[in-house]
């Protein structure tokens, strides 16, 4: 072997190292193109078991004088987009939208069940603290200003880009009978209790009871 090929030989096999170096941090990045929905980072589960413990604790209410027309939603946030597909863009990952803000193109990662689409029309935006269940627990008592608020909180972990079949499975149903895959339930409680706590909702005992449990081995 010559000098120059004994000397080009180790910057080949360097250089070869730090591409593979450079992909294999890409990939974990982007994680290979797909986003997982950018949830507001929720409060700790030490401070949602704080919390948990001053919530009101009340059997719900008022069941039958619920409306989803009651909660106006989805409302412009900027420009063209309005709630929705301000949550479509920040969820997922290399979203192209068109004139109007709606999603032409990009990936969506469900992470109440590890569902993946590229289609947008495909993903519901949930409400994390469902709107029905926001009014059995004391929103009835609200201003429709208020209740608008709530329906399109983009600051507190309440709304969330999932796959239309967990949205639908879900329904309005509160943690002691839906939860999530298991990987993403204390992530799902810590918000849950934030959300209530926030807004001065009521929890009823089985669900304080589903909340602890989940919180406890967070």
């Amino acid at each position: 072997m010559s000098a120059i090929s004994a000397i080009a030989a180790p910057r080949r096999a360097l250089a070869a190292a730090l591409g593979a170096l450079l992909l294999a941090l890409t990939t974990l990045l982007t994680g290979a193109g797909t986003a997982r929905a950018a949830l507001p980072t929720p409060v700790s589960a030490a401070t949602a078991r704080g919390y948990l413990a001053t919530i009101a604790v009340a059997a719900e209410s008022h069941t039958s004088t619920y409306d989803r027309a009651l909660f106006p939603h989805w409302i412009t946030v900027s420009g063209a987009c309005n709630t929705r597909e301000t949550v479509l863009k920040r969820d997922g990952s290399n979203v192209v939208t068109d004139s109007s803000c709606g999603a032409v193109s990009g990936s969506w990662f469900s992470v109440y069940d590890n569902v993946t689409t590229t289609t947008s029309s495909s993903f519901d935006i949930d409400h994390l603290v469902p709107l029905a269940e926001a009014w059995r627990s004391g929103a009835w008592a609200w201003t429709t200003t208020q209740r608008q608020a709530f329906a399109n909180d983009l600051t507190r972990p309440q709304l969330i880009a999932v796959s239309a079949s967990s949205n639908r499975s879900k329904g309005d149903q509160d943690p002691s009978s839906w939860l999530p895959q298991a990987s993403y339930r204390c992530t799902y409680t810590r918000a849950w209790v934030q959300v209530k706590y926030y807004y001065g909702l009521s929890v009823d005992s089985t669900e304080k009871s589903a909340l602890s449990a989940v919180l406890s081995g967070c």
